[in-house]
């Protein structure tokens, strides 16, 4: 609410506006009011008639014609499809992504056994025991310097040999 001011004397008046802007006075005091006429109430003014114009525009304004009606039930019509779709669309992604959480699950599962499977055979393994058999019956031995050939590769995923590697 705004500020309102206070008018000298003993009954002062005060102005102010309310929240709709509209302005107010009031009286507050102790002088006597006066007592004022109960207004007339206002006639109402006479609003001038619509020409016949004026009418029929506002009619078929407010009217709604077949094509109208069509075009509002084909928007309806591929609203309601957009949303199934999707609707659809987001439950799919939800089944998916629970797939893909239950596919990484399994993945790490079989990592575990894979790592824990290995660890076993390597720990069941007598290295010194291969060696022996490769060298005592097998007739395996070390290799030489001069029988080691290094080189570089681009790419060091794997390595194809498609002729001997040559003597250097």
């Amino acid at each position: 609410m705004a500020k309102t001011q206070r008018m000298g004397g003993a009954s002062g008046s005060r102005r102010g506006r309310n929240e709709s802007g509209r302005t107010y006075v009031y009286v507050d005091g102790t002088a006597v009011r006066k007592l004022q006429a109960v207004p007339q109430p206002r006639e109402r003014e006479q609003v001038p008639a619509a020409s016949q114009r004026t009418k029929q525009n506002r009619e078929r304004a407010l009217s709604m014609n077949l094509a109208y009606v069509l075009f509002l039930t084909a928007a309806a019509v591929v609203s309601v499809f957009m949303c199934v779709n999707f609707l659809q669309l987001q439950a799919k992604e939800t089944r998916l992504q629970k797939e893909v959480t239950s596919l990484e699950a399994q993945l790490d599962a079989a990592i575990l056994e894979n790592d824990s499977d290995y660890n076993r055979i390597m720990t069941g393994v007598d290295m010194e025991h291969v060696k022996n058999v490769a060298m005592d019956e097998l007739g395996m031995v070390y290799a030489k310097k001069s029988q080691i050939v290094t080189y570089e590769i681009e790419n060091s995923d794997y390595v194809r040999q498609y002729t001997e590697v040559p003597k250097g």
